[in-house]
C-alpha cells in the first residue's frame, strides 16, 4: 500500500475511534471540560470535519457535521447529556481562555 494512503487511513481510523470514544464511552464528558483541558471540544471536531469536507468540494452544514461527531442531532445530544456549566467550570474556562489568548 502507498505510504501516504496508509497514513491517511490510519489518521481516519484514529479520528473514528476518538469520535466513538466520545459518543459511546464518554458522553458524560462535557464540552466545557474538553475546552479547559484540551483546547477543543466536539463542536471543534465537527467544524474541522466541515472544513475538510469543504476542502474536498463537499457541501456540509454545521448540523450535518455535528451529527457525525455527536452520533445524533446536536439538539438531541444536548437534551440527553449536556449539563449547565458550574461556576467552577466557567471560571476554569475563563482562566484557560486567558492563558491561551
Amino acid at each position: 500500500m502507498d505510504p501516504q494512503r496508509l497514513n491517511t487511513e490510519l489518521e481516519a481510523a484514529a479520528f473514528r475511534r476518538l469520535v466513538r470514544h466520545l459518543m459511546e464511552d464518554r458522553p458524560d464528558v462535557q464540552n466545557i471540560d474538553l475546552m479547559v483541558l484540551a483546547g477543543f471540544c466536539r463542536n471543534c471536531l465537527s467544524q474541522w470535519y466541515q472544513d475538510a469536507a469543504a476542502d474536498h468540494g463537499l457541501a456540509m452544514d454545521k448540523e450535518q457535521a455535528r451529527a457525525i461527531v455527536y452520533g445524533m442531532p446536536f439538539s438531541e445530544w444536548k437534551t440527553k447529556y449536556q449539563l449547565d456549566a458550574s461556576p467552577e467550570q466557567l471560571a476554569a474556562f475563563a482562566a484557560a481562555q486567558k492563558k491561551h489568548a
